[in-house]
């Protein structure tokens, strides 16, 4: 199997799928369009994202833990790819449950809501968290229509509560406040001429 592997992996160009569809791990052919595959296109894209985070100068803990996020996700992507297969349990969620709470008590109480910002790592800690959204949503509708199995689901929607609260994390590391938004700001006055380019 890993010989197979090696070999499958040094040939990149397949040509297989210029007819518009692409195999799934249990060998069936499907639309690179349909549900499935978008779900599977976003929690790649997530991982990307994380990988983007991951080159920023990052505390060792939370690299540990983005790390490990990142192979669950790989996991996750091949449980997608074999429609049945479940790679993500509970006890995936319960640890991003607990880092949830660990990282959380040392944040101090939010009384307004935060926008993304403050460090780079931050931001780009609340732009995966956004991805992440997406691709909860993307499961979430293939399990309208298809067999998706419930940890993946909430995998999903802790982790996206686990990096909006490792931006905060990471802008405390920094020194940096969290971007809150302001409600009762003054209105500005609109700018005058044309700043259109």
């Amino acid at each position: 199997m890993k010989g197979a592997m090696g070999h499958r992996l040094s040939k990149i160009v397949t040509r297989t799928g210029d007819a518009g569809t692409t195999g799934l791990g249990d060998g069936s052919r499907v639309a690179k369009d349909g549900g499935r595959i978008h779900a599977i296109g976003t929690v790649d894209e997530l991982n990307s994202t994380l990988g983007v985070l991951l080159a920023e100068p990052l505390p060792d803990s939370i690299v540990s833990c983005l790390t490990d996020i990142q192979h669950d996700l790989f996991d996750l992507g091949g449980e997608l790819s074999i429609p049945g297969h479940v790679a993500v349990a509970d006890d995936h969620v319960a640890r991003l449950e607990d880092a949830v709470e660990r990282y959380n008590a040392d944040l101090g109480p939010l009384k307004e809501f935060v926008l993304p910002g403050g460090s780079r790592a931050a931001a780009l800690a609340h732009v995966a968290r956004t991805v992440c959204r997406r691709a909860e949503r993307t499961v979430i509708a293939l399990a309208q229509t298809e067999e998706v199995a419930m940890p993946a689901r909430k995998y999903l929607n802790r982790l996206s509560d686990l990096l909006f609260v490792l931006a905060r994390a990471l802008n405390r590391a920094a020194g940096r406040p969290d971007v809150l938004w302001r409600k009762d700001r003054a209105k500005r006055p609109a700018p005058s001429g044309d700043q259109r380019s």
